[in-house]
């Protein structure tokens, strides 16, 4: 028996983060979460997490300010720990974040809010060559 995907999910709303929980272990997937804001104040180790839970999806959420959030996270994404794990964004501003992003996002996809729940988990299934 095959060990069903694991998603961390990250992001600063916790009605958000339940949202996904609940969506994506519909879905057949394990999730673990987090806080975009824990990360940054340096209250979780995100690349410790990333290594304990071994996540083959990642869902970042980027809220503004987006240019320091993007930033932020660019940084993070070139950690050696993220690797081979599909990431998908969120963000409460899509148009802006695909200004900042510019064509090499290393995302799967940049999805806005209202979120198209249906999206996300597309999105996450394409991080997953297997289930696609």
């Amino acid at each position: 028996m095959t060990a069903a995907p694991t998603v961390a999910i990250f992001n600063a709303s916790d009605d958000t983060v339940d949202l996904l929980v609940m969506l994506l272990n519909d879905q057949g997937f394990l999730t673990v979460s987090g806080h975009v804001s824990e990360v940054k104040r340096g209250e979780m180790d995100f690349l410790a997490f990333i290594e304990e839970h071994d996540p083959q999806v990642i869902i970042w959420d980027i809220s503004p300010p987006y240019d320091k959030n993007w930033v932020f996270f660019t940084l993070l994404r070139t950690s050696a720990t993220l690797t081979g794990r599909g990431i998908v964004v969120t963000t409460t501003h899509k148009q802006h974040l695909d200004e900042l992003a510019g064509t090499d996002t290393g995302a799967i996809e940049i999805i806005g809010k209202p979120y198209d729940l249906n999206a996300i988990v597309d999105a996450v299934k394409k991080a997953l060559p297997t289930m696609a």
